[in-house]
């Protein structure tokens, strides 16, 4: 980090020695370009806030929406720049200050929320509270420009030409600071979203710091500025997007897996089924599902609590997930009941299978002892859809359980396929 700092003030005192100088439409297409990221970035903030009620999100989507306003209104103030007006490029659009330090408020304003208030109550009522805090603070920071007496006018021969160009970067310095602290402190620490955040900061005080350091709007360091506000536009919306596709993600998971054992649940045992079956009639090989039913779970729940007997259950699903191959799909079908589906195999690997299964759970050393019946069913043979083949499966497990019999005895499972 302090090598990128060397080199970035590096780069700003080189700038400002040079005669390097921006056009006017190159400062525009950046303003352009900027604009279009917070829109974009909103977009994404507003769909991330109705998911996972994230307050940061949502009051960054509005802060961003109305910095977008102000900097597309301040357009207008380009034509004369557009039009060989040098005179006005001593002083800096009124609308990029107020953007700028309105964004480091409501970041600000995001932590503050977050820290003193990190439930909400009254959850419908989020949306308006977010709305009065960005009006306070755009209102805020509008009027205390406003209120100045007149524009103020680049230094030329001081160092710092530009020293109110310092106080968004001390306010972004304190976000980034401060986010900085927040996911260090999270066991995980951090998602995407607050590194972004951090970067963002971060990208926003370097923008301010080489700001400060122009002579006038258009010289090596104010464009250098322009670049670091529109990377840390791009930065948020990657950072946005990369932790939205993990949220995806995780939600994908959640909507296919039993949440107790983390095996497949019910829609995706179907699934895999419906595309076992598809793949199966195509290359003519057989597939086998085995169904398991878990033997005294109750006398289990009885004997010794409820909790035992669902650690009863991810100790089976274990075994099961274990001890299966990789192109295997463990799954829990319901209750006790599990699953698991056996991509090009028959009885004869099925029942080799169960008997790995059988074993490892003899071998178990966890108190108490579990056991679970077996019963298999086969495509073609015993039955052409999903419903047909768990049907018999579960009329073989059944026949099992009617003679007593469990993985314990392997040759009472083989009679039953």
């Amino acid at each position: 980090m302090s090598t990128l700092l060397f080199l970035y003030l590096c780069a700003i005192f080189y700038l400002r020695g040079s005669n390097y100088s921006g056009t006017a439409q190159a400062y525009l297409y950046l303003e352009v370009g900027g604009t279009l990221l917070s829109f974009c970035y909103a977009a994404n903030a507003l769909v991330r806030f109705r998911g996972t009620h994230d307050r940061t999100a949502l009051i960054l989507a509005f802060g961003f929406v109305l910095s977008g306003m102000i900097e597309t209104v301040g357009y207008f103030s380009l034509n004369g720049l557009l039009h060989g007006n040098i005179a006005s490029l001593a002083h800096i659009p009124l609308g990029w200050m107020v953007s700028r330090t309105l964004l480091a408020v409501l970041l600000l304003a995001a932590l503050a929320v977050e820290r003193f208030m990190p439930t909400s109550r009254q959850p419908s009522k989020e949306i308006a509270g977010v709305l009065f805090i960005v009006a306070l603070a755009a209102y805020a920071t509008s009027a205390a420009f406003l209120a100045a007496p007149a524009a103020p006018i680049p230094q030329a021969l001081q160092i710092i030409s530009r020293p109110w160009d310092l106080l968004p970067a001390a306010l972004f310095l304190f976000a980034a600071l401060s986010f900085r602290s927040r996911f260090r402190k999270e066991k995980t620490g951090g998602s995407l979203y607050d590194y972004s955040l951090f970067i963002v900061a971060s990208l926003n005080v370097a923008c301010h710091v080489a700001a400060s350091f122009s002579r006038h709007l258009l010289d090596g360091p104010f464009f250098l500025a322009e670049l670091s506000k529109t990377a840390s536009y791009a930065v948020m919306l990657c950072g946005a997007l990369l932790d939205q596709a993990r949220l995806f993600d995780q939600v994908r998971t959640l909507a296919v897996s039993d949440p107790l054992t983390g095996l497949a649940n019910y829609r995706r045992l179907i699934s895999v089924m419906e595309a076992e079956l598809d793949r199966s009639r195509r290359t003519q090989r057989p597939f086998s599902v085995v169904l398991f039913d878990m033997d005294g779970l109750k006398a289990i729940n009885d004997q010794y609590g409820h909790l035992t007997g669902s650690r009863a259950i991810v100790r089976l699903g274990k075994v099961l997930r274990n001890h299966s191959r990789a192109i295997d799909t463990a799954a829990r079908y319901g209750g006790d009941e599990f699953a698991i589906i056996l991509p090009e195999a028959g009885k004869d690997i099925a029942t080799r299978i169960v008997s790995r299964i059988r074993e490892r759970l003899s071998a178990e050393t966890e108190s108490p002892a579990i056991s679970a019946s077996a019963g298999v069913a086969a495509f073609p043979e015993d039955g052409d859809t999903p419903e047909k083949l768990l049907s018999a499966a579960d009329r073989a497990l059944y026949r099992m359980k009617h003679r007593g019999s469990s993985v314990q005895n392997l040759s009472r499972i083989a009679a039953c396929l």
